[in-house]
Protein backbone atom coordinates (compact mmCIF):
# COMPACT_ATOMS: atom_id res chain seq x y z
CA UNK A 1 0.00 0.00 0.00
CA UNK A 2 1.54 3.26 -1.03
CA UNK A 3 0.22 6.99 -0.64
CA UNK A 4 0.86 10.34 1.51
CA UNK A 5 2.48 9.82 4.77
CA UNK A 6 0.28 10.83 7.52
CA UNK A 7 1.82 13.57 9.83
CA UNK A 8 2.92 13.19 13.02
CA UNK A 9 0.90 16.17 13.70
CA UNK A 10 -2.17 14.71 12.06
CA UNK A 11 -2.18 12.13 14.36
CA UNK A 12 -1.43 14.17 17.45
CA UNK A 13 -4.16 15.99 16.89
CA UNK A 14 -6.69 13.24 15.98
CA UNK A 15 -5.50 11.02 18.76
CA UNK A 16 -5.80 14.20 21.99
CA UNK A 17 -9.76 13.93 20.00
CA UNK A 18 -10.19 10.56 20.84
CA UNK A 19 -8.02 10.72 24.09
CA UNK A 20 -10.76 13.37 25.14
CA UNK A 21 -14.09 12.25 24.34
CA UNK A 22 -13.32 8.08 24.11
CA UNK A 23 -15.57 7.44 27.78
CA UNK A 24 -16.83 3.96 28.45
CA UNK A 25 -13.36 2.19 28.96
CA UNK A 26 -11.03 -0.02 26.19
CA UNK A 27 -13.71 -1.50 23.44
CA UNK A 28 -15.20 2.23 23.59
CA UNK A 29 -11.88 3.72 22.94
CA UNK A 30 -10.64 1.38 20.20
CA UNK A 31 -14.41 1.33 18.63
CA UNK A 32 -13.94 5.42 18.90
CA UNK A 33 -10.29 4.63 17.13
CA UNK A 34 -11.79 2.19 14.13
CA UNK A 35 -14.22 4.75 13.57
CA UNK A 36 -11.38 7.06 13.00
CA UNK A 37 -9.04 5.45 11.40
CA UNK A 38 -10.24 3.11 9.00
CA UNK A 39 -14.27 3.92 8.19
CA UNK A 40 -13.71 8.16 7.79
CA UNK A 41 -10.28 8.68 6.82
CA UNK A 42 -9.34 5.05 5.43
CA UNK A 43 -5.54 5.39 6.74
CA UNK A 44 -5.84 1.43 7.74
CA UNK A 45 -8.10 -1.55 6.58
CA UNK A 46 -10.37 -3.09 8.96
CA UNK A 47 -8.71 -6.54 8.47
CA UNK A 48 -5.12 -4.03 10.31
CA UNK A 49 -7.33 -3.31 13.06
CA UNK A 50 -8.25 -6.88 14.32
CA UNK A 51 -5.01 -8.42 13.13
CA UNK A 52 -3.81 -5.00 16.25
CA UNK A 53 -6.63 -6.06 18.73
CA UNK A 54 -6.35 -9.79 18.80
CA UNK A 55 -2.11 -9.29 19.16
CA UNK A 56 -3.02 -6.81 22.19
CA UNK A 57 -5.22 -9.38 23.59
CA UNK A 58 -2.83 -11.59 24.13
CA UNK A 59 -0.23 -8.98 25.01
CA UNK A 60 0.21 -7.57 28.63
CA UNK A 61 -0.75 -3.97 29.19
CA UNK A 62 -4.24 -1.84 28.55
CA UNK A 63 -5.30 -3.55 25.35
CA UNK A 64 -6.84 0.00 23.76
CA UNK A 65 -3.37 1.13 24.75
CA UNK A 66 -1.82 -0.89 23.33
CA UNK A 67 -3.86 -1.22 19.68
CA UNK A 68 -3.51 2.97 19.88
CA UNK A 69 0.33 1.79 19.66
CA UNK A 70 -0.25 -0.59 16.88
CA UNK A 71 -1.99 1.93 14.70
CA UNK A 72 1.04 4.77 14.96
CA UNK A 73 3.49 2.61 14.19
CA UNK A 74 1.21 1.02 10.93
CA UNK A 75 0.98 4.50 10.30
CA UNK A 76 4.56 6.41 11.32
CA UNK A 77 6.64 3.73 12.84
CA UNK A 78 8.32 3.78 16.45
CA UNK A 79 7.74 7.76 16.43
CA UNK A 80 3.99 7.22 15.47
CA UNK A 81 3.43 4.56 18.42
CA UNK A 82 5.11 7.11 20.01
CA UNK A 83 2.51 10.06 19.16
CA UNK A 84 -0.30 8.11 19.30
CA UNK A 85 -0.07 6.65 22.44
CA UNK A 86 1.36 9.83 24.40
CA UNK A 87 -1.80 12.12 22.63
CA UNK A 88 -4.79 9.36 23.92
CA UNK A 89 -3.27 8.98 27.38
CA UNK A 90 -2.80 12.97 27.82
CA UNK A 91 -6.47 13.90 28.16
CA UNK A 92 -6.83 11.11 31.18
CA UNK A 93 -3.53 12.11 32.60
CA UNK A 94 -4.70 15.64 32.61
CA UNK A 95 -8.36 15.30 33.81
CA UNK A 96 -7.17 12.45 36.68
CA UNK A 97 -3.98 14.70 38.15
CA UNK A 98 -6.59 17.83 38.11
CA UNK A 99 -9.45 15.64 40.24
CA UNK A 100 -6.59 14.40 42.49
CA UNK A 101 -5.36 17.65 43.28
CA UNK A 102 -8.68 18.61 44.15
CA UNK A 103 -9.42 15.44 46.13
CA UNK A 104 -6.21 15.90 48.55
CA UNK A 105 -7.19 19.49 48.74
CA UNK A 106 -10.99 19.48 49.74
CA UNK A 107 -11.62 15.37 50.40
CA UNK A 108 -14.08 15.00 47.80
CA UNK A 109 -14.37 14.36 43.80
CA UNK A 110 -16.62 16.60 41.82
CA UNK A 111 -20.69 14.42 41.55
CA UNK A 112 -20.67 13.20 37.65
CA UNK A 113 -23.13 10.25 38.46
CA UNK A 114 -25.98 11.17 36.01
CA UNK A 115 -23.22 12.28 33.04
CA UNK A 116 -21.42 8.82 33.10
CA UNK A 117 -25.71 7.61 33.28
CA UNK A 118 -25.65 9.31 30.18
CA UNK A 119 -22.97 7.72 28.43
CA UNK A 120 -23.04 3.75 28.86
CA UNK A 121 -26.30 3.59 26.29
CA UNK A 122 -23.96 5.86 24.15
CA UNK A 123 -21.10 3.72 24.57
CA UNK A 124 -22.72 0.90 23.81
CA UNK A 125 -24.39 2.09 20.31
CA UNK A 126 -20.91 3.24 19.47
CA UNK A 127 -19.23 -0.09 19.74
CA UNK A 128 -22.60 -2.01 17.97
CA UNK A 129 -21.97 0.15 15.30
CA UNK A 130 -18.10 -0.73 14.56
CA UNK A 131 -18.61 -4.13 15.61
CA UNK A 132 -21.59 -4.34 12.79
CA UNK A 133 -19.33 -2.15 10.17
CA UNK A 134 -16.37 -4.50 10.76
CA UNK A 135 -18.49 -7.34 10.34
CA UNK A 136 -19.90 -6.16 6.62
CA UNK A 137 -16.08 -6.20 5.59
CA UNK A 138 -14.23 -9.44 7.69
CA UNK A 139 -17.40 -12.03 7.11
CA UNK A 140 -18.44 -13.62 3.94
CA UNK A 141 -19.34 -17.14 4.79
CA UNK A 142 -21.13 -19.09 6.84
CA UNK A 143 -17.90 -20.53 8.35
CA UNK A 144 -16.40 -17.37 9.75
CA UNK A 145 -20.04 -16.27 10.99
CA UNK A 146 -19.81 -19.40 13.09
CA UNK A 147 -16.23 -18.53 14.40
CA UNK A 148 -17.87 -14.87 15.25
CA UNK A 149 -20.73 -16.19 17.34
CA UNK A 150 -18.98 -19.17 18.94
CA UNK A 151 -16.40 -16.46 20.22
CA UNK A 152 -19.37 -13.98 21.34
CA UNK A 153 -21.23 -16.84 23.42
CA UNK A 154 -18.02 -18.13 25.05
CA UNK A 155 -16.80 -14.72 26.25
CA UNK A 156 -20.65 -14.36 27.43
CA UNK A 157 -21.27 -17.27 28.87
CA UNK A 158 -17.90 -17.43 30.59
CA UNK A 159 -15.25 -15.19 30.04
CA UNK A 160 -12.14 -13.69 31.51
CA UNK A 161 -8.65 -13.26 30.16
CA UNK A 162 -7.91 -17.50 29.62
CA UNK A 163 -11.11 -17.70 27.67
CA UNK A 164 -9.93 -14.55 25.49
CA UNK A 165 -6.69 -16.10 25.26
CA UNK A 166 -8.17 -19.04 24.09
CA UNK A 167 -10.87 -17.88 21.95
CA UNK A 168 -7.85 -16.16 19.19
CA UNK A 169 -5.75 -19.22 19.61
CA UNK A 170 -8.69 -21.30 18.62
CA UNK A 171 -10.15 -19.35 15.99
CA UNK A 172 -6.79 -19.28 14.66
CA UNK A 173 -6.78 -22.80 14.93
CA UNK A 174 -9.86 -22.79 13.09
CA UNK A 175 -8.66 -20.63 10.00
CA UNK A 176 -5.93 -22.85 9.47
CA UNK A 177 -7.92 -26.18 9.23
CA UNK A 178 -11.10 -24.13 7.31
CA UNK A 179 -9.02 -21.60 5.02
CA UNK A 180 -5.89 -23.31 4.29
CA UNK A 181 -5.13 -22.67 -0.30
CA UNK A 182 -8.57 -20.70 -0.25
CA UNK A 183 -8.96 -17.68 -2.00
CA UNK A 184 -10.80 -15.12 0.46
CA UNK A 185 -14.21 -14.01 -1.56
CA UNK A 186 -14.47 -11.79 -4.13
CA UNK A 187 -15.25 -8.37 -2.65
CA UNK A 188 -12.70 -9.24 -0.07
CA UNK A 189 -9.84 -7.42 -1.95
CA UNK A 190 -8.45 -4.87 0.65
CA UNK A 191 -9.60 -0.95 -0.09
CA UNK A 192 -6.94 1.60 -0.99
CA UNK A 193 -5.39 3.48 2.08
CA UNK A 194 -5.07 6.90 1.50
CA UNK A 195 -2.69 7.77 4.53
CA UNK A 196 0.02 4.91 3.29
CA UNK A 197 1.83 3.06 6.28
CA UNK A 198 4.75 3.23 8.00
CA UNK A 199 8.08 2.68 5.57
CA UNK A 200 9.18 -1.11 6.18
CA UNK A 201 12.47 -1.51 8.84
CA UNK A 202 14.84 -3.74 8.65
CA UNK A 203 15.36 -4.28 12.19
CA UNK A 204 13.48 -4.27 15.46
CA UNK A 205 11.63 -0.74 16.01
CA UNK A 206 13.88 2.03 17.69
CA UNK A 207 12.75 2.70 21.09
CA UNK A 208 14.74 5.24 21.99
CA UNK A 209 12.46 8.11 22.38
CA UNK A 210 10.54 5.65 25.25
CA UNK A 211 13.54 4.63 27.18
CA UNK A 212 14.34 8.05 27.18
CA UNK A 213 10.49 9.02 28.60
CA UNK A 214 11.74 8.72 32.37
CA UNK A 215 14.95 10.77 32.26
CA UNK A 216 12.91 13.59 30.70
CA UNK A 217 10.12 13.56 33.17
CA UNK A 218 12.22 13.20 36.17
CA UNK A 219 13.30 16.56 36.76
CA UNK A 220 10.40 18.43 36.35
CA UNK A 221 9.73 18.99 40.37
CA UNK A 222 13.31 18.84 40.95
CA UNK A 223 12.17 15.73 43.29
CA UNK A 224 14.97 13.19 44.17
CA UNK A 225 15.64 10.21 41.30
CA UNK A 226 15.85 7.66 43.78
CA UNK A 227 11.98 8.77 44.68
CA UNK A 228 10.80 8.67 40.86
CA UNK A 229 13.12 5.64 40.15
CA UNK A 230 11.27 3.63 42.17
CA UNK A 231 7.48 4.99 40.93
CA UNK A 232 9.00 3.69 37.52
CA UNK A 233 10.27 0.58 38.20
CA UNK A 234 7.72 -0.62 40.25
CA UNK A 235 4.84 0.07 37.87
CA UNK A 236 6.61 -0.78 34.85
CA UNK A 237 7.05 -4.04 36.75
CA UNK A 238 3.89 -4.36 37.27
CA UNK A 239 2.89 -3.53 33.52
CA UNK A 240 4.41 -6.61 31.90
CA UNK A 241 2.61 -9.10 34.42
CA UNK A 242 -0.45 -7.23 33.33
CA UNK A 243 -3.27 -9.96 31.24
CA UNK A 244 -6.54 -9.73 30.82
CA UNK A 245 -7.22 -5.66 31.63
CA UNK A 246 -7.11 -3.35 34.07
CA UNK A 247 -9.62 -4.87 36.70
CA UNK A 248 -7.90 -7.76 36.43
CA UNK A 249 -4.70 -5.70 37.78
CA UNK A 250 -6.66 -3.50 40.25
CA UNK A 251 -5.71 -6.70 43.45
CA UNK A 252 -2.32 -6.78 42.52
CA UNK A 253 -1.46 -2.92 42.54
CA UNK A 254 -3.27 -2.81 45.46
CA UNK A 255 -1.14 -5.23 47.28
CA UNK A 256 1.76 -3.29 46.20
CA UNK A 257 0.94 -0.09 46.40
CA UNK A 258 -1.08 0.13 49.50
CA UNK A 259 0.55 -3.19 52.06
CA UNK A 260 3.79 -3.41 50.27
CA UNK A 261 4.62 0.49 49.85
CA UNK A 262 2.34 2.16 51.63
CA UNK A 263 1.90 4.98 49.21
CA UNK A 264 -1.54 5.21 49.58
CA UNK A 265 -4.32 4.11 52.43
CA UNK A 266 -6.83 1.69 51.64
CA UNK A 267 -9.72 4.39 50.98
CA UNK A 268 -7.45 6.23 48.87
CA UNK A 269 -6.92 3.66 46.73
CA UNK A 270 -10.60 2.72 46.31
CA UNK A 271 -11.18 6.61 45.47
CA UNK A 272 -7.85 6.36 42.68
CA UNK A 273 -9.69 3.68 40.61
CA UNK A 274 -13.03 5.33 41.01
CA UNK A 275 -11.40 8.30 39.42
CA UNK A 276 -9.62 6.33 36.79
CA UNK A 277 -13.11 4.97 35.61
CA UNK A 278 -14.79 8.31 35.25
CA UNK A 279 -11.68 9.60 32.64
CA UNK A 280 -12.09 8.96 29.02
CA UNK A 281 -8.78 6.94 28.93
CA UNK A 282 -7.43 3.35 30.68
CA UNK A 283 -8.76 2.64 34.33
CA UNK A 284 -4.45 2.40 34.41
CA UNK A 285 -4.14 5.75 34.44
CA UNK A 286 -5.56 5.67 38.39
CA UNK A 287 -1.57 5.07 38.47
CA UNK A 288 -0.89 8.98 38.02
CA UNK A 289 -3.37 9.43 41.03
CA UNK A 290 -0.83 7.11 43.33
CA UNK A 291 2.37 9.09 41.44
CA UNK A 292 0.83 12.34 42.48
CA UNK A 293 0.83 11.15 46.82
CA UNK A 294 4.19 9.89 45.85
CA UNK A 295 5.93 13.32 44.69
CA UNK A 296 3.70 15.72 42.85
CA UNK A 297 3.09 16.33 39.09
CA UNK A 298 6.58 14.58 38.41
CA UNK A 299 5.88 11.41 40.68
CA UNK A 300 2.50 11.48 38.34
CA UNK A 301 4.08 11.91 35.19
CA UNK A 302 6.93 8.71 36.16
CA UNK A 303 4.76 6.47 37.09
CA UNK A 304 2.27 7.38 33.83
CA UNK A 305 4.99 6.44 31.45
CA UNK A 306 5.92 3.38 33.83
CA UNK A 307 2.39 1.46 33.45
CA UNK A 308 1.49 2.80 30.31
CA UNK A 309 5.48 2.65 28.36
CA UNK A 310 7.10 -1.20 28.48
CA UNK A 311 3.68 -3.24 27.29
CA UNK A 312 3.79 -0.57 24.90
CA UNK A 313 7.14 -1.30 23.96
CA UNK A 314 6.34 -5.16 24.10
CA UNK A 315 3.21 -4.54 21.48
CA UNK A 316 5.61 -2.98 18.86
CA UNK A 317 8.68 -5.53 19.26
CA UNK A 318 5.15 -8.01 18.53
CA UNK A 319 3.82 -5.97 15.66
CA UNK A 320 7.28 -5.60 14.01
CA UNK A 321 7.61 -9.30 14.42
CA UNK A 322 3.63 -9.80 12.80
CA UNK A 323 4.31 -7.52 9.80
CA UNK A 324 7.08 -9.79 9.04
CA UNK A 325 5.02 -13.52 9.10
CA UNK A 326 1.57 -12.26 7.68
CA UNK A 327 2.57 -12.35 4.05
CA UNK A 328 2.65 -16.47 4.94
CA UNK A 329 -0.48 -18.24 3.60
CA UNK A 330 -1.03 -20.33 6.82
CA UNK A 331 -0.80 -17.01 8.67
CA UNK A 332 -3.15 -15.39 6.13
CA UNK A 333 -5.20 -18.50 6.62
CA UNK A 334 -5.31 -18.06 10.85
CA UNK A 335 -6.08 -14.49 10.43
CA UNK A 336 -8.71 -15.29 8.64
CA UNK A 337 -9.93 -17.38 11.38
CA UNK A 338 -9.55 -15.06 13.90
CA UNK A 339 -10.70 -11.45 12.43
CA UNK A 340 -14.33 -12.68 12.73
CA UNK A 341 -13.68 -13.96 16.39
CA UNK A 342 -12.52 -10.53 17.48
CA UNK A 343 -15.63 -9.54 16.19
CA UNK A 344 -17.35 -11.63 18.45
CA UNK A 345 -15.62 -10.62 21.33
CA UNK A 346 -16.31 -6.77 20.54
CA UNK A 347 -20.47 -7.75 20.50
CA UNK A 348 -19.93 -9.77 23.42
CA UNK A 349 -18.18 -5.80 24.93
CA UNK A 350 -21.53 -4.65 23.56
CA UNK A 351 -23.85 -6.52 25.86
CA UNK A 352 -21.90 -6.57 28.66
CA UNK A 353 -21.61 -2.71 29.02
CA UNK A 354 -25.42 -2.28 27.96
CA UNK A 355 -26.40 -4.53 30.43
CA UNK A 356 -24.87 -1.91 32.95
CA UNK A 357 -26.86 1.06 31.94
CA UNK A 358 -29.48 2.11 34.14
CA UNK A 359 -32.59 0.33 33.04
CA UNK A 360 -34.89 -0.21 36.73
CA UNK A 361 -38.18 1.72 36.66
CA UNK A 362 -38.22 5.27 34.97
CA UNK A 363 -34.52 4.67 34.13
CA UNK A 364 -34.82 2.41 31.17
CA UNK A 365 -36.85 4.93 28.43
CA UNK A 366 -34.32 7.42 29.12
CA UNK A 367 -31.28 4.67 28.50
CA UNK A 368 -33.30 3.25 25.60
CA UNK A 369 -33.93 6.96 23.63
CA UNK A 370 -30.37 7.65 24.40
CA UNK A 371 -28.77 4.66 22.04
CA UNK A 372 -31.64 4.61 19.35
CA UNK A 373 -30.42 8.21 19.08
CA UNK A 374 -26.65 7.56 19.09
CA UNK A 375 -27.47 4.49 17.04
CA UNK A 376 -29.74 6.41 14.33
CA UNK A 377 -26.67 9.30 14.30
CA UNK A 378 -23.81 7.13 13.70
CA UNK A 379 -25.36 4.70 11.58
CA UNK A 380 -28.24 7.04 9.40
CA UNK A 381 -26.69 10.26 9.64
CA UNK A 382 -22.53 9.66 9.85
CA UNK A 383 -21.98 11.68 13.08
CA UNK A 384 -18.50 11.81 14.39
CA UNK A 385 -18.38 10.05 17.65
CA UNK A 386 -16.60 12.62 19.36
CA UNK A 387 -19.92 14.46 19.16
CA UNK A 388 -21.93 11.54 20.40
CA UNK A 389 -20.85 10.43 23.88
CA UNK A 390 -20.41 14.06 25.62
CA UNK A 391 -24.48 14.76 24.08
CA UNK A 392 -25.01 11.62 25.49
CA UNK A 393 -23.67 12.67 28.64
CA UNK A 394 -25.82 16.10 28.86
CA UNK A 395 -28.39 14.06 27.99
CA UNK A 396 -27.97 12.26 30.76
CA UNK A 397 -27.67 15.10 33.22
CA UNK A 398 -31.18 16.58 31.94
CA UNK A 399 -33.20 12.48 31.59
CA UNK A 400 -32.23 10.54 34.45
Amino acid sequence: MKGKQVSALSLFWLFLKIGSTAFGGFMALISVVETAVVQRRRWLRHEDMLDGISLASMLPGPVAVNVVAFVGYRLRGPWGACVTAFAVTLPSFILIVSLTAVYFKWGQVPAVSKLFMGFIPAVTAVIVNTAWGMSQKAIATLRETFIMFAAALLLLTVGGFYITVSVILGAAVLGWLMFRGRKPPSGRTPEPVAGGEAPREKGPPKMSALAAAPVVVAPLAGLQAGVLSKLFFTFAGMSVMLFGGGYVFVPLIQEIVVAGEGWVTQQEFVDAIAMGQITPGPILISAAFIGYKVAGLAGAAVSTVGIFGPPVVIMLLATHALERIKRSPAIKACLRGVRPAVIGMIFAAAVVIGSSASTDGAHFWPSALIFAAAIVALMRFRVDVVWIIPTAGLFGVLLY
